[in-house]
């Protein structure tokens, strides 16, 4: 059985407003665990209530992803400008 290899190289991955993307995934974890909270005894009554379990852990992970994904944003940020001091400028590289 031959191995399958792509035919063309794959894309660059999608940069977006990850932090953003994370925050509001958190809160919406959170929300659900709130608004399911007033109905725990139905939730117990009929053996449910790891819903809102499930919920309140994304938004505890949630809160784990916003602090990494920060400061991965902050690396990515401090990266780019020791890119941009240590690069030298157009017409003062290295002379032949």
């Amino acid at each position: 059985m031959a191995k399958w290899t792509p035919r063309h190289e794959a894309p660059e991955p999608l940069e977006g407003p990850v932090v953003a993307t994370v925050t509001g995934g958190t809160i919406l974890w959170f929300v659900l665990f709130l608004v399911q909270l007033p109905f725990y005894g139905w939730f117990d009554d009929h053996g449910h209530t790891w819903w809102l379990w499930t919920c309140l852990a994304g938004g505890g992970l949630g809160l784990i992803g916003i602090w990494y994904v920060r400061k991965r944003d902050a690396a990515i940020k401090r990266a780019a400008a020791e890119d941009l001091t240590t690069t030298p400028a157009a017409g003062q590289g290295v002379s032949d």
